[in-house]
């Protein structure tokens, strides 16, 4: 047999296995996530909060307590996260924000927020009833440039 061909065999089965092993993998830390997800949920209380701060910072200089960084597996403690600190009641606490939540989270003002320990899950609604919006992002110079060319030549500009 064709030393080629055999090659090209062995690699093709190879990677069929490496493929079924990580679709199996992939569908079991699925599962972990929907678990986590739904105790997350199932634990998410109301709380008002004064946001005093709010940066993305790495994990270990966040001022969390020392017992959730030992629950964290060392490959991400020095990852970054989402960190809030904020006025809950007479206690100031350092949380952490799922990133979806984060870029909508006003500082120095009160928040009703959904908090399940110390990540908050979600927000509702600012002092005095306002809905919160997510920031719009700040046309670049170049999307601004394109923009006004293609009015002046007479087609919308893209959103």
């Amino acid at each position: 047999m064709n030393p080629l061909l055999l090659t090209l065999i062995i690699i093709l089965v190879v990677l069929t296995a490496g493929l079924i092993v990580l679709y199996f993998v992939g569908r079991r830390m699925q599962k972990k996530q929907e678990e986590h997800q739904a105790q997350i949920q199932a634990m998410k209380q109301p709380v008002t909060m004064l946001v005093i701060d709010k940066k993305i910072m790495k994990l270990k200089e966040a001022g969390l307590p020392q017992a959730v960084i030992d629950q964290t597996p060392k490959y991400l403690r020095r990852s970054r996260v989402p960190v809030v600190k904020a006025k809950v009641g007479p206690q100031t606490l350092s949380l952490i924000a799922d990133q979806n939540v984060y870029d909508i989270i006003p500082t120095r003002t009160n928040v009703k927020a959904m908090v399940s320990g110390i990540y908050i899950v979600e927000v509702k609604s600012m002092k005095g009833g306002k809905p919160l919006e997510k920031p719009t992002k700040k046309k670049g110079f170049l999307r601004r440039t394109m923009d006004s060319l293609q009015t002046k030549a007479g087609a919308k500009p893209v959103k």
